[in-house]
């Protein structure tokens, strides 16, 4: 499926309408350059899960972990890792097989450990049809 954003408000409800409809267990990849609207679509899907409190990149921290909505919402930014070994160290599995939700965002640099199924969230620029124009490809596997 792909959808056409045109705001960050289009991005950030995406996001959210997927986190109303989230079960337990879901595990979303978020893919694109940055700068592309991933902090966006990760703000609005923790506000379907009903999380109301401010929700960041945990680029320093790898995962941030937020329990007060339906489901626990288990955030990772995994763009600094620089091994998949890592992944192990913080717990990856407890998180990805367990009964939150999970976003992995730059989810590309550690393909080899993602689950068997998983949604695909990529989000790209395309500045020939507007600066704020995204072009969000969701893909199952």
């Amino acid at each position: 499926m792909v959808i056409e954003s045109s705001s960050e408000k289009d991005t950030y409800g995406l996001g959210f309408l997927l986190g109303q409809k989230a079960d337990a267990g879901k595990v979303y990849t978020l893919v694109g350059d940055l700068g592309v609207g991933k902090t966006v679509f990760t703000k609005g899907l923790a506000q379907g899960l009903g999380i109301r409190e401010s929700v960041s990149s945990p680029t320093f921290t790898i995962v941030q972990v937020y329990e007060e909505g339906r489901l626990p919402f288990y955030h990772f930014d995994v763009y600094r890792i620089g091994d998949v070994e890592e992944m192990d160290e913080i717990g990856y599995e407890d998180y990805v097989y367990g009964e939150g939700v999970t976003l992995i965002e730059w989810a590309d640099l550690i393909e080899d450990i993602l689950p068997k199924h998983y949604t695909e969230v990529k989000i790209e620029k395309d500045l020939e049809k507007g600066f704020d124009y995204r072009r969000i490809s969701i893909c199952e596997y």
